[in-house]
């Protein structure tokens, strides 16, 4: 694939696509975090989505590949699970810490194994549909930006060198790969006569 300028981004687009990876990685915490025993409050899952649209936001700009997604979604793993741990209830605390070998803001093996698969896995398909994403959108504007910019469409004429003739053009014959040419009247029929 040749390699292109890149596409710059507006601001409208930027917001949407931070507001998609804010919901992507509230998501996947809170369901990584419940999965192990976690619990969530609704104030936790508020400034968590706002911490990730923010730490997204910057990075917004231009196509990112996996060497950017994965670093800032663990950092924003990371730093949900800090959130999620400090706004919990303190009963639901204890009751985490014997389930999953969770202490407060530490995390234990299995939440960090979770987080760990999640961030991975959600970190490949976000990079896929970035690249996927930013393909169209590279599309889009080489077939647009002509129109955009008033540029004549070219019109379809006689190719040079070929001669035309007027009316449709006859089909080339060619032969059936799979046909079978048996001349005469069907077996049965010939032992009648």
């Amino acid at each position: 694939m040749p390699a292109t300028e890149p596409v710059p981004a507006t601001a409208l687009f930027r917001l949407a696509r931070s507001a998609a990876f804010a919901a992507v990685a509230l998501g996947l915490g809170v369901g990584a975090h419940a999965f192990v025993g976690g619990t969530v409050t609704a104030r936790g899952a508020a400034a968590g989505l706002a911490l990730a649209f923010a730490a997204a936001l910057p990075a917004t700009g231009r196509e990112r590949g996996l060497g950017m997604i994965l670093p800032l979604l663990t950092g924003v793993q990371a730093a949900l699970h800090l959130m999620f741990a400090a706004t919990a209830p303190v009963a639901a605390v204890d009751s985490m810490a014997g389930m999953a070998g969770h202490s407060g803001l530490v995390p234990g093996l299995a939440m960090l194994i979770t987080h760990g698969w999640a961030i991975g896995l959600t970190a490949l398909w976000l990079a896929r549909g970035e690249a996927l994403l930013w393909a169209v959108l590279r599309r889009l504007g080489a077939r647009f930006t002509p129109v955009l910019a008033g540029e004549p469409s070219p019109v379809p004429g006689k190719p040079s060198g070929t001669p035309r003739r007027d009316g449709p053009a006859v089909p080339r014959r060619s032969p059936l790969r799979h046909a079978v040419s048996r001349r005469g009247p069907p077996a049965p029929a010939a032992f009648l006569l």
